[in-house]
């Protein structure tokens, strides 16, 4: 399906519907689900009933109500109570190791998580220098990241496709190739000094407060302390990173995301015509890389399935080459709901990125 539906193409919804309530039909959404819009206030919640005629039966719940609650204090709070019923929680292991131990609750760590990518900008100086890049690389352990954020949540990720996707690499595959770059500051400190940096150097980045993004970043920022490069960060707020990095702010972009398929991917984040600001069509193309067009399109247009794959994986050999970025790691999701919740199917992963409340979930 990713490869001939448009994951970004939105929902299936009533012409009619549309078109009678023009504008407000963003506020007054129509659908197809086993849940009806009911009521919407702003900043607060919106409210669903269950759709009698929903074509896989009627659901078991009468309605749902997802509220607004930034404060995941807040939120777990409102779970303790009864208040609420499921709440997303925190990506980190601390968070779902005190929950765990809290009675009449259940934690739920699912996938398919996101990609967890540092990109390198080789437009800028002195990160367009391989031999830099590669120390960068080599200074940075992956295993301490995810010791870091949590066993449970991380997953070692080595490509920039994960390995259960088509055409994904796994770590066993980058490795056969010399590709690994296996943390050794040392190897890390002597590639500085051969590229004329014996004493390192600084870089000013800019970072989102968003935990997911900010304490990992922070971690990182220490790891490159180690063999002299100084990360000076600045903390902006979420909407404001992702402006500044689409106009090529920073030397380094920590970037999380979840995409259908390699293609997806690769076309988004290392194709030429996506680089940011001076692509043809710009989007996240944060690194500058224009060394794997061709491969991008020649599995775009191939028809044998096998021989895709084998591009795909050619195009990401060719990425930890130049090493225009370093896959960190796969970040899963946290919820947590009361012990009665019962979804009506077995949470292993979500496209939604979220549990789906559907026809079959009850409160038991």
């Amino acid at each position: 399906m990713p490869k001939v539906a448009d994951y970004a193409g939105g929902f299936i919804v009533p012409k009619a519907a549309y078109e009678a309530l023009g504008n407000d039909f963003r506020t007054h959404p129509v659908g197809t689900g086993p849940f009806m819009f009911s009521d919407y206030v702003p900043t607060q919640k919106v409210v669903l009933v269950k759709n009698e005629r929903y074509f896989r039966g009627t659901p078991k719940l009468d309605g749902v109500e997802v509220w607004y609650m930034p404060d995941v204090n807040a939120r777990l709070n409102g779970l303790l109570t009864g208040e609420l019923n499921v709440i997303e929680g925190v990506r980190e292991q601390a968070w779902v190791d005190q929950v765990k131990g809290l009675p009449g609750l259940v934690v739920d760590v699912f996938g398919p998580g996101e990609t967890e990518v540092l990109h390198l900008n080789m437009s800028k100086d002195p990160i367009s220098d391989l031999l830099v890049r590669q120390a960068i690389a080599y200074a940075i352990s992956r295993e301490e990241l995810i010791a870091f954020i949590g066993p449970d949540i991380a997953e070692l990720q080595c490509a920039v496709v994960p390995p259960y996707l088509a055409g994904g690499l796994s770590c066993e595959e980058v490795a056969a190739a010399g590709l690994l770059y296996e943390a050794d500051r040392d190897r890390a400190r002597e590639l500085l000094a051969a590229a004329g940096y014996p004493n390192g150097f600084a870089l000013d980045c800019y970072i989102t407060e968003r935990a997911s993004y900010r304490k990992p970043f922070e971690n990182i920022q220490a790891q490159l302390a180690q063999v002299g490069i100084a990360l000076n960060l600045t903390v902006v707020d979420h909407s404001s990173y992702h402006s500044l990095i689409r106009q090529d702010a920073n030397p380094l972009v920590h970037y999380e995301c979840w995409r259908p398929n390699a293609d997806v991917f690769l076309t988004r984040f290392y194709h030429s015509d996506s680089i940011v600001v001076t692509g043809r069509k710009p989007d996240t193309n944060f690194s500058h890389t224009t060394d794997i067009d061709d491969l991008i399109e020649a599995a775009r247009y191939t028809l044998d399935a096998g021989l895709q794959a084998c591009i795909w994986k050619t195009a990401q050999i060719r990425l930890l080459q130049e090493v225009a970025s370093y896959p960190l790691y796969i970040l899963k999701f946290v919820f947590a709901r009361a012990e009665g919740v019962d979804y009506g199917y077995e949470l292993k992963s979500s496209l939604a990125l979220y549990p789906q409340i559907n026809e079959l979930t009850e409160l038991r």
